[in-house]
């Protein structure tokens, strides 16, 4: 794909028109063919929620953080308010939107890594889940709303890669896991390389243009021919534990494609921005190298000082990036700079946060420069993949409210 292409396609897209009419206040239900990609804000973790054109269901993440003592100056407050904890707000979420496809079940399940902010952060007090000895928090708070077919991470069966995985909040998630396998949810491994892990359930012969690509996960990279791999991490004997790779390093990482229309969402995925590091660190160039370009990209690690490099912006090139943000560092000043660069692709895009603490607006000016600040971010596709409108919903409340809509984009 040429630049000029894209470039020249992007421009077609209409101008942004947040000015929304009182009839249209509140967000049109989804409707079969569509794909829709919710970025659910809280302001305490990733949650991603995808309908998918014959109404499957596919979650990426439930996190949720609980800020004490210094942290909490760092972090925004939480939304809609904390009345509820983090995962009951996105469970109900996921219902609510769920009910407009006649669903109430998370069909697929996708956990990119092993940190809170994506998972759910473990706490004394909490209480216990109705369904095993489990804490509620997070992802289980949201399996506790809903039923889950398939949970998938990087882990599973022995969580020991590159050394064993024995926190609170993991071994919590395990016994989450581990009490849904027990009622019929599977459990399974990240599959590197195939198209046959995230799947239309209902109508797949429907959509034979829709499929889900898993790109990487701890060190294995697709290569982009048929279901291949290849290794890009040492052999840990060669390796100091010092060395070894870290837990962003090893996030899972997809590419949804559904016609022209291309997303990519990566966890956490760094690309090795301390210098000197050796080039296999940088898995987040090597991932966005095979899955871009896109039309639309989550910044890894929310963008992040050691994310969204130069060559990860050249290599994904879309046209609006989306940022899981609640902390004073989402964005860094240079990951912004990245995404805006005309040098590193021409061509216009437009930049959403799903929260962005006040701060960082005097601290980052460029951060003007976004198109929301604030609210969930969705993505809507419409049928057949040709074009897509970006959304923004209210997060102080659940009225579903529009306070912004964006496009029609043309996909690319």
């Amino acid at each position: 794909m040429s630049i000029s292409r894209r470039s020249f396609l992007a421009g077609l897209a209409l101008s942004a028109t947040p000015a929304l009419s009182q009839q249209r206040a509140t967000l049109a239900s989804w409707t079969p063919g569509t794909l829709d990609i919710h970025h659910i804000s809280t302001g305490r973790g990733n949650c991603t929620l995808c309908i998918l054109p014959d109404a499957t269901s596919f979650m990426i993440d439930a996190g949720a953080l609980m800020p004490t003592g210094d942290d909490v100056q760092y972090q925004i407050t939480p939304f809609p308010d904390s009345s509820r904890r983090p995962g009951e707000w996105l469970g109900r979420y996921a219902k609510r939107h769920l009910a407009h496809a006649n669903r109430n079940e998370i069909d697929h399940f996708l956990l990119t890594h092993f940190h809170s902010d994506h998972m759910g952060q473990f706490v004394p007090g909490l209480p216990r889940s109705k369904q095993g000895t489990h804490h509620l928090t997070g992802f289980a708070d949201v399996a506790e709303l809903m039923p889950m077919g398939r949970i998938v991470d990087r882990g599973f069966p022995n969580y020991d890669y590159p050394t064993p995985i024995n926190d609170p909040s993991t071994n919590n998630y395990r016994e989450c896991a581990k009490a849904l396998a027990r009622t019929g949810t599977k459990l399974e491994a990240f599959r590197v390389g195939t198209t046959s892990q995230f799947t239309l359930l209902r109508k797949p012969a429907d959509f034979p243009n829709f499929e889900v690509r898993n790109i990487v996960a701890n060190g294995e990279l697709w290569t982009g021919i048929g279901d291949n791999t290849r290794k890009c991490f040492p052999e840990l004997a060669t390796l100091k534990a010092s060395q070894y790779p870290t837990e962003n390093m090893c996030s899972t990482g997809i590419r949804i494609r559904y016609g022209a229309f291309d997303y990519f969402s990566a966890g956490d995925l760094p690309d090795g921005s301390s210098y000197g590091v050796p080039a296999w660190r940088d898995m987040e160039t090597a991932a966005t190298q095979i899955a871009g370009p896109v039309d639309v990209a989550l910044a890894s690690h929310h963008g992040y000082i050691d994310s969204t490099g130069p060559a990860v912006v050249r290599a994904l090139r879309p046209r609006a990036f989306i940022i899981h943000a609640w902390d004073s560092a989402h964005p860094t000043m240079p990951a912004l700079h990245n995404m805006l660069s005309q040098d590193l692709y021409p061509g216009p895009r437009d930049i959403f946060a799903t929260a962005m603490k006040p701060e960082a607006k005097i601290t980052i000016r460029r951060l003007s420069q976004l198109k929301s600040d604030n609210g969930h971010v969705l993505v809507r596709v419409a049928p057949g993949g040709a074009s897509y409108q970006i959304h923004i919903i209210t997060n102080r409340d659940e009225s579903d409210r529009l306070t912004a809509s964006f496009g029609p984009y043309t996909s690319t």
